[in-house]
């Protein structure tokens, strides 16, 4: 068996390699936290050990950590995939399965905030779909509050807008 930081660091690089889409801190966290595998703060600790031996990269959007796999990453895996156990492989790819579409979205559908030199707020909202954009929106608004409200219902709504749009322009 693995020493256990090293486990929870195969273990996130695993879930990386199941999906095609960056997961995030708390879609990690919670698969890990919700097996009961080890606490938040051990999962943190792995998450930052990646990042800083570069095997996984990370990008922040708003108050979001979201996180690939490197190359590096993935070449580590590959030598140490053996140290998983197949009953957490298993859990890991049922958790997939019934979760990827949820997570996906959750992961591609993004929007973000920042002032301009006008002093009113430029929002930015798209959907990705690998390193295809599927929707771009970047747009002005005149307050913060403004801005982060578009944010906050960006993920929700931003299907009926895409619809909404390509009818209107088709």
């Amino acid at each position: 068996m693995a020493e256990a930081s090293t486990l929870y660091k195969l273990v996130i690089l695993y879930m990386l390699r199941k999906v095609t889409f960056p997961l995030t801190n708390a879609q990690i966290t919670e698969f890990i936290v919700g097996k009961e595998y080890t606490d938040y703060f051990h999962v943190q600790e792995a998450i930052n050990d990646l990042l800083d031996a570069k095997l996984i990269s990370g990008e922040r959007i708003r108050n979001t950590s979201q996180y690939h796999a490197t190359i590096d990453g993935e070449n580590t895996l590959e030598y140490f995939s053996y140290m998983i156990s197949d009953a957490i492989k298993a859990d890991i790819d049922e958790y997939m399965r019934e979760n990827a579409f949820e997570m996906r979205n959750e992961s591609c559908t993004r929007a973000d905030y920042y002032r301009t030199e006008n002093s009113d707020f430029s929002v930015h909202c798209y959907v990705q779909e690998g390193s295809e954009s599927l929707i771009d929106l970047s747009f002005s608004v005149p307050t913060e509050e403004e801005a982060e409200k578009v944010c906050a219902n960006w993920p929700e709504r931003s299907q009926e807008i895409y619809m909404y749009i390509l009818r209107n322009l088709l």
